[in-house]
């Protein structure tokens, strides 16, 4: 009879191994053997995943590697967290964040590389894609109760709509409950506290640094 380590170790080699059946498979097999779902979770989903990412922070992997442990991941949550009591569900999340690239701009793969590695550090992410217009952002944010909007703008021409987006959650008198991250190749750190961001990031790794930091994620 397998114990509770051996489908957690099974859990995080699916994910290590881009296996979305598998870890599907595990994860129904690991609740009817009693197994805690948020145990299952925290050492087996989220430690898979962690190291996928810091692989791909050493170049070890790339993107679409990244992306298909990604899904496995998804797959594997979907099945664990419906397992778990209401009142425990807080324990598996550490943050819900509204990601796109602003209004005007289509450039995204800085974007897309930023969504994998925060699903990856265990936040939970809506992609709104690109050329995203600040009313959406916001519209979508409202309805999902989001902590944090992330926002990437690649062209110098489109930053503004990065302080649009600010300006907005104060006039909705909103600014207080959903933090602003702002990335993106004419961004500076300088321009983030000019439009009275909370976070800036350089790149992927700086920005995911910056949410676990606004939203009070510890390692």
């Amino acid at each position: 009879m397998l114990k509770t380590s051996d489908y957690i170790t099974r859990l995080r080699e699916a994910i290590m191994h881009y296996d979305a059946d598998e870890a599907t498979k595990v994860a129904k097999e690991a609740l009817k053997a009693g197994v805690d779902p948020v145990e299952a979770i925290e050492k087996g989903i989220a430690v898979g995943i962690r190291e996928m990412g810091e692989r791909f922070q050493r170049f070890e992997i790339f993107l679409p590697h990244l992306v298909m442990a990604s899904d496995a991941t998804t797959d594997a949550m979907e099945v664990l967290v419906a397992a778990i009591p209401e009142d425990r569900i807080g324990l598996v999340k550490r943050g819900r964040i509204v990601v796109g690239t602003v209004e005007g701009d289509l450039h995204d793969l800085g974007k897309n590389v930023v969504v994998m590695m925060l699903k990856s550090a265990g936040f939970e992410v809506f992609d709104l894609g690109k050329d995203v217009r600040t009313e959406v952002l916001v519209e979508r944010a409202q309805e999902l109760d989001a902590d944090l909007i992330a926002v990437s703008s690649l062209m110098t021409t489109t930053r503004p709509y990065q302080r649009e987006l600010v300006e907005e959650l104060v006039r909705l008198g909103l600014r207080d409950r959903i933090k602003v991250l702002v990335g993106g190749g004419p961004v500076t750190r300088e321009w983030a506290e000019e439009i009275g961001a909370d976070g800036y990031g350089r790149d992927a790794v700086e920005g995911i640094a910056e949410a676990k930091r606004l939203l009070g994620v510890d390692e």
